[in-house]
Parts: structure tokens; C-alpha cells; sequence
């Protein structure tokens, strides 16, 4: 089987691919400072849970926006999987997407990783909403080519700036409100920050659309996709395996037959 990680700045995505279809995925908070030793028992649980062993892990590929996890990473695929890990950012690395930006050598590999799972998966041009630390827009044309795209801080970190910045706010869970206008401190933070949130991707989404010129595809992803199900009004599709799709197409664009 295959092991895909996802490393974030919030999170970290573990998927197993068995050649034929995704067998099973877990959640983790990404800690730089987790050791091999400490995934491999945290892992090797979870697996034998739904009848699996970390020696059924053949291959390893891992896209990482965490430099200092890197080396934890590698630790663990050589030394509990025998497998020396595909790393998307590593110079030996194949991705096979053409990137029509000024500077290509600056787009994160997580941005890269989703648009070749948005292309695996829809035809013509796509918008990649990835909506987690960050909320990233992409524009994935035709041929599956990186065209650009947006940053804008994520949800989280709105939430989390009001917070810390204006002493009287609270901490509070990010939620849909039942109306847009607050009657107290927390439904109104909750309106700003999550209504906010829906019209910045549609009205980023229309625009993007009108200066791109042609029919758009638009897909969502990431942690906290799903908030914006049924309030969003640009979002064609919810997608919560394009970084998987990703990682299975690069690792085997990179397999040594």
C-alpha cells in the first residue's frame, strides 16, 4: 500500500492507497516536533483498529508547507516502512504542471499538489478554493496548468485576530449564525467572520471568473470547506480528496519501474 501525507501548517492528512481505491485516512495536528518514533505508534494504532500494519506500506509520498517536519517525516518512511519517501518540492521530484506565473519557484507545494487532483478529477478550467491556515484561490487551466491565483489569511486566523487583538472579544467556535445580524457580542463575531468569509470567495470567485474570461469549474477544499456548503454561491463541488488525487498522480508520475 501507499502512504500519502499531506502536511499543513494546522493539520496533517495521512491516506492509505491500496493501487485500487482509498482504503482509509486520519487527522492530525501538525507538531514540528513529533518524532518518527511518536507517528509510527500513533499510526501503527489506528491501523491495526481497521486490521492493518505498517508493514503492508510499500511506498510514501509527502507534500509538506512545514519545512521542520521534514526530517521527521523522512525518519519515519525509512525506517518503519523500508521506503525512501517522494518529497513534492525536491528537486528530483516530477510534477508535470506547467506553472504560467512570474515567479514559479514560489508557489507552495500544497497549491501544486491540489490543482493536479482538481485536474484528475473535473474537466476544462477549475478554481481551487483551499480553504485552511491560509485560504487559497487557484485558477487550473484546460491542459491542468497553474495560472495564478490568491492568498488571503483563513478563517481561523480572522477569528483568532479578533481575539487577541481587541481585549473584550472572546475566543469562540467558528459556526454558521442564525441570522446575519448579531444580538450579542458572540453571534455578531460569528456573522462577521463567517458571513465575511462567504462573500470574500464569491465575490474573489466572480471576479476571477470575469478576468479569466471563460467557464470555470469552481472546487472547494481543505479544513474548513465544509462551513461554506449551502451558503456559498459560486461553489460547484466539495472536495476533500483533491490533495490525496494529487499525491497518488505525482507519486506515480515518480515511480522508478
Amino acid at each position: 500500500m501507499l502512504l500519502v501525507i499531506d502536511v499543513g501548517n494546522t493539520n496533517t492528512v495521512f491516506a492509505l492507497h491500496n493501487d485500487t481505491e482509498w482504503v482509509s485516512s486520519w487527522r492530525s495536528a501538525t507538531d514540528p516536533s513529533r518524532t518518527a518514533d511518536d507517528y509510527a505508534v500513533w499510526l501503527g494504532t489506528l491501523m491495526r483498529m481497521e486490521g492493518l500494519e505498517l508493514s503492508h506500506i510499500r511506498g510514501c509520498i509527502i507534500s509538506s508547507v512545514v519545512p521542520q517536519a521534514k526530517f521527521n517525516f523522512r525518519n519515519l518512511s525509512r525506517r518503519y516502512f523500508d521506503a525512501e519517501p517522494v518529497f513534492v518540492g525536491d528537486p528530483e521530484t516530477k510534477l508535470g504542471v506547467p506553472i504560467r506565473i512570474r515567479r514559479p519557484e514560489q508557489v507552495g507545494a500544497d497549491r501544486l499538489v491540489a490543482a493536479i487532483g482538481a485536474h484528475q478529477l473535473y474537466k476544462g478550467a477549475k478554481l481551487v478554493i483551499d480553504s485552511g491556515t491560509a485560504t487559497t484561490i487557484d485558477v487550473v487551466g484546460p491542459d491542468g496548468g497553474f495560472e495564478g491565483g490568491i492568498i488571503s489569511p483563513g478563517i481561523n486566523l480572522s477569528m483568532r485576530a479578533l481575539h487577541d487583538a481587541a481585549a473584550q472579544l472572546p475566543r469562540i467556535a467558528i459556526q454558521k449564525p442564525a441570522a446575519v445580524i448579531g444580538q450579542d457580542t458572540v453571534s455578531a463575531m460569528q456573522s462577521g467572520v463567517f458571513w465575511g468569509y462567504t462573500e470574500l470567495i464569491d465575490g474573489l470567485v466572480r471576479r476571477v471568473k470575469k478576468e479569466y474570461g471563460a467557464p470555470m469549474t469552481v472546487i472547494a477544499t481543505g479544513g474548513v470547506a465544509s462551513l461554506f456548503e449551502g451558503a456559498s454561491e459560486t461553489i460547484d463541488h466539495y472536495d476533500q480528496t483533491l490533495m490525496e488525487v494529487g499525491l497518488l498522480e505525482v507519486y506515480r508520475r515518480n515511480i522508478k519501474e
